[in-house]
C-alpha cells in the first residue's frame, strides 16, 4: 500500500488519493468488524444482527419502521433477523401505547450485554484513533463521513451541544 501523503490538496484529488481513501475504508472496516464478527459467529449471527442490536440499543423504544429507515433493508430481511433475536431473548417487542400494531423494540439484559461486548473493541479502536489524530483531525473525519452519507440522514448528526446523533423523533 502506498504511503499516506498528508499534504494532498483536497481540491485537486487525483485518482490515487481517491483510491487510497477507498482502500483505507476497506481496511478500517475489516479491522472494525473483525472481533464483533467472531463473537456473532458464536451465536450463529451475522452483521445484520449486529446492526439491529446496535441501533435498538442506541435508540430504545424504536419501531420496526425506524429500523427499516436506518438500515434500508427489506421488511423480509429485518423480520428474519429480528425474529431470531426475539426468539433467542436478545430483543423484546411490545405494542405501542397508542397504536397496538406498532412494535416498540428494546434490548433485554442479555441483548444489552451482547451489545456492550460487541461495541467494546470498536469504541476502543475509535478512541485510540481519535487520540492519535487529535481534535482537528477528528472534526475533519466527522465532516468526511457526513459528506459520504445521504443528505436526509445528516440532520440526525447536527450539533446540539452533544457530538452524537439527534435521537429518532416519532410523531405523537
Amino acid at each position: 500500500m502506498a504511503d499516506i501523503k498528508p499534504s494532498a490538496n483536497p481540491l485537486f484529488l487525483r485518482e490515487e488519493e481517491l483510491r487510497q481513501g477507498m482502500e483505507l475504508l476497506f481496511y478500517a472496516y475489516r479491522d472494525f468488524t473483525a472481533e464483533p464478527d467472531a463473537m456473532l459467529a458464536q451465536y450463529g449471527f451475522g452483521r445484520a444482527h449486529h446492526r439491529v442490536i446496535y441501533f435498538v440499543g442506541r435508540y430504545p423504544g424504536s419501531t420496526v419502521s425506524d429500523l427499516l429507515a436506518i438500515l434500508r433493508i427489506t421488511k423480509q430481511s429485518l423480520s428474519r433477523v429480528l425474529g431470531q433475536l426475539v426468539r433467542e431473548g436478545f430483543v423484546t417487542q411490545t405494542p405501542g401505547p397508542r397504536d397496538r400494531r406498532q412494535r416498540l423494540l428494546n434490548l433485554t439484559p442479555k441483548g444489552e450485554e451482547l451489545e456492550r461486548r460487541l461495541s467494546e473493541n470498536q469504541r476502543a479502536l475509535i478512541a485510540r484513533a481519535y487520540r492519535e489524530a487529535g481534535a482537528e483531525a477528528v472534526e475533519g473525519f466527522r465532516k468526511v463521513l457526513l459528506g459520504m452519507i445521504e443528505e436526509r440522514d445528516r440532520a440526525k448528526f447536527e450539533r446540539t451541544g452533544y457530538p452524537g446523533p439527534v435521537p429518532i423523533r416519532r410523531p405523537g
